[in-house]
């Protein structure tokens, strides 16, 4: 086909592709160990695969209501009071997305107006820089400490202004494992009082927390929760993440701004599976029972690889592994990723790509939602190096 040859100027001259398809991309050509893209290499219940087909034969395959079905939108209303003591109306409160990615543009879109400020804390997960972007706000950028990934709160308030439109937090936190506690969304609580900032909460892997550490959603906190978009996953919660199913809570009035920009994006979200998923919610235990799973993956990945020169940093929460490789190397996280792929047939993420400046600090994330067979060979590489 004969190239554009017209006037065009790139709205995002910066962006290239993801790394997330970038790594991945190299796993395939290499046939290495895909560790870099955060999916499971298991599968998701067959339970809630026949259920879907159950749906799909009873000819449920038309438009769904553009919130989502009434059912499922009810059946998240009553599963977040019962985790978090909150109660969202499922009418004018709840809709469901194709994926939190989405719903994430979204909420962006939905307020964030040219000239306004956004608070970005990285590392952070690379969708939501060009979503400020593209709806002409001002990112601007804080830092997690390394090598604890804790929230310097002082500083977070000092790049507060007038101009400050939305605050975008994450926890457990892609790609470092951090989880805010109940101290960070206190001094969150305060540093908004009294203001008209907005609230993106990025909770994706609410169901994915170790050591007995307890989610602390936005939603526990009416004072934030009144201000804020939460956006949640089921695909990370029932291993599905190719079906891109997510939600977002927020109070009616930002809400209805929410759905003013989804009505345009999608409309409406897979009929079938969101009422096989609606029946799949009453299995509590599916996503009561997450945290012990992945604990376990994550300490079978952490055992698997001790005595090996790699630094282990602290994983609170969601599937990923910060690995620290000053002992093996000084190259660039990038080179070094790449010569992974390519010499040892492992695929990471560097973490550098969650980063404005391209901040190296010798640190790759490496995804344990695999099989324990999968996690070995990942180890037995691992350690040669």
């Amino acid at each position: 086909m004969p190239e554009f040859n017209g006037s065009l100027s790139s709205k995002l001259p910066k962006v290239g592709t993801t790394i997330f398809s970038v790594m991945t991309a190299m796993a395939n050509e290499n046939q290495a160990l895909n560790m870099a893209q955060g999916f499971p290499d298991f599968s998701c219940s067959p339970e809630l695969i026949s259920l879907v087909n159950h749906y799909m034969n009873k000819q449920l395959n038309q438009y769904a209501p553009m919130p989502g079905v009434p059912v499922l939108r009810e059946k998240i209303a009553a599963k977040t009071e019962e985790l978090y003591s909150a109660q969202y109306n499922p009418d004018t409160e709840i809709t469901v997305t194709p994926g939190a990615t989405m719903a994430i543009y979204a909420a962006i879109s939905a307020v964030v107006k040219e000239g306004d400020e956004v608070i970005i804390i990285e590392p952070a997960y690379d969708s939501y820089l060009p979503a400020i972007e593209l709806n002409g706000g001002h990112p601007i950028f804080a830092e997690l400490k390394y090598p604890s990934y804790s929230v310097d709160w002082d500083e977070i308030r000092k790049l507060i202004t007038f101009k400050t439109r939305m605050i975008i937090i994450n926890t457990p936190h892609n790609p470092t494992g951090m989880a805010f506690s109940a101290a960070d969304m206190q001094k969150l609580q305060k540093l908004t009082e009294n203001s008209d900032i907005i609230i993106l909460s990025d909770e994706v892997y609410e169901h994915i927390l170790f050591d007995g550490l307890e989610h602390q959603s936005i939603a526990r906190y009416p004072k934030l929760a009144e201000r804020s978009f939460i956006i949640s996953s089921f695909g990370k919660t029932y291993h599905n993440t190719g079906w891109k199913m997510g939600y977002c809570l927020a109070p009616a009035k930002l809400t209805t701004e929410f759905r003013k920009i989804f009505q345009y994006m999608m409309f409406s979200v897979n009929t079938p599976v969101q009422y096989a998923l609606a029946d799949f919610m009453d299995k509590k235990d599916a996503y009561l029972e997450l945290s012990a799973f992945y604990q376990e993956k994550r300490d079978f990945f952490q055992k698997a690889i001790k005595g090996s020169k790699w630094k282990v940093l602290n994983c609170q929460g969601s599937y990923f592994q910060m690995l620290g490789y000053d002992k093996i190397t000084h190259e660039d996280d990038m080179d070094f990723a790449r010569r992974l792929v390519v010499e040892n047939k492992i695929a990471a993420i560097p973490t550098s790509s969650f980063y404005r400046k391209k901040n190296d600090n010798h640190v790759l994330r490496f995804c344990f939602a695999k099989q324990n067979d999968t996690l070995e060979k990942a180890a037995e590489i691992l350690h040669k190096l």
